[in-house]
């Protein structure tokens, strides 16, 4: 596992031990910022489900001006700061549940990706949380990663675009107001 491209560009990162944590390909990874190129500069991320941390490592060497991970599991947390100090950042990495996590976070996030454990049937809990508890900027994005299929659908925010990876499915969303 390595960053793609920015300041980081090419930096291993520590994988995980166990098959709990399921990091992100680096083609979809690829892909993911790729689409967003010009708008991670920056912007300030929230990275669920952080796992290996590599996602927001990922922002944060394309510019990001700040990422928020947050991870509810040891491995993942532990894992998240580990790679973060490998590169030599220094972010807020927080141990606890997404739910939680987005109950108590108050500020407003550009970029927010979303990957948890596939069959977890999490993704219409965040996004109703992000909605309620406002946490995404007016002209922020979400950026959900999931199993082909399992489709999923929120009232929440608007569905701008969908790719597809394989066996892997990547959507990305605004708020409905700003389409």
């Amino acid at each position: 596992m390595r960053v793609i491209a920015g300041k980081y560009r090419g930096k291993k990162l520590e994988s995980p031990k166990t098959t709990s944590i399921r990091p992100t390909g680096d083609k979809v990874k690829q892909a993911i910022f790729t689409k967003l190129q010009f708008f991670v500069a920056d912007k300030k991320v929230l990275d669920l489900f952080s796992g290996s941390g590599a996602l927001g490592i990922e922002a944060l060497s394309r510019g990001a001006s700040d990422v928020v991970f947050v991870d509810s599991g040891k491995e993942g947390y532990n894992l998240t700061k580990s790679n973060l100090k490998s590169v030599g950042e220094n972010c807020r990495v927080i141990f606890s549940s997404f739910d939680v996590a987005l109950e108590k976070l108050t500020e407003k996030f550009d970029l927010i990706l979303i990957d948890p454990p596939y069959k977890s049937g999490y993704y219409e809990k965040c996004l109703e949380l992000i909605y309620k508890n406002h946490l995404l900027s007016s002209q922020g994005i979400i950026v959900c990663e999931r199993d082909r299929t399992l489709p999923f659908s929120t009232q929440y925010f608007e569905l701008f675009d969908t790719k597809d990876y394989g066996t892997v499915s990547v959507d990305y969303f605004k708020s409905k107001e700003n389409i």
